[in-house]
């Protein structure tokens, strides 16, 4: 965490929400908490991992990266801005966000039968509060599939687009045998955590 030289400590709770991401679900799960960002603004950054970089430091890199990002870009607005990251690991193997059918159906085949974990970083830039970030993570463990399930499942396309080729909110719920901790950071923003860090820097929650 890191806070400008002579900067309050003490949040406003009046500071309008920037939410830097363009994805529909981490948008849908702040709404479930009533909070409505002022304004969207994607960062642009290059997400490839890093030679020999862990899950945890690569989500936690790319959500710090996107806030900076989008906070230099919004310039000397008064603004919080939101920010995060999700990654799906096998050990210490980061699984790709599946760009295309053959990408799911390797994903799921890696995942089937066995643990995985969640990983999303959450990151908030805020004038008086500096850059705040926590990681959560989520065990998710999948029953043993079969190829005739998994053709199924690449038939509805709900895992092109997502990290680690599913969608737990979607089809690949039925998949799930057992999950420890947050079901919305696999969904893609652990809500307990994202509305304790937004309170601490200074947006409101209604």
């Amino acid at each position: 965490m890191t806070s400008p030289r002579g900067a309050s400590p003490i949040a406003s709770n009046n500071l309008p929400l920037v939410l830097a991401s363009e994805s529909p679900r981490r948008l849908a799960l702040l709404a479930q908490a009533g909070v409505v960002p002022a304004q969207i603004l994607p960062a642009r950054i290059d997400e490839a991992p890093l030679k020999a970089e862990q899950p945890r430091a690569h989500a936690m890199r790319l959500a710090r990266a996107k806030a900076v990002a989008v906070a230099d870009a919004m310039g000397s607005a008064a603004v919080a801005v939101l920010a995060a990251d999700t990654v799906v690991a096998c050990g210490r193997r980061i699984l790709p966000k599946a760009g295309s059918e053959a990408e799911v159906r390797i994903c799921l085949q890696l995942l089937s039968g066995r643990s995985h974990r969640v990983l999303t970083a959450i990151a908030v830039h805020a004038p008086a509060q500096g850059l705040r970030a926590r990681l959560v993570e989520t065990r998710v463990t999948f029953k043993r599939l079969t190829d005739e399930e998994i053709v199924q499942y690449l038939s509805t396309g709900e895992g092109v687009g997502k990290a680690g080729g599913y969608a737990i909110q979607g089809r690949a719920e039925t998949f799930v045998r057992q999950l420890n901790g947050s079901y919305s950071n696999v969904v893609g923003l652990p809500l307990l955590e994202t509305i304790g860090l937004l309170k601490a820097c200074g947006v409101h929650i209604p």
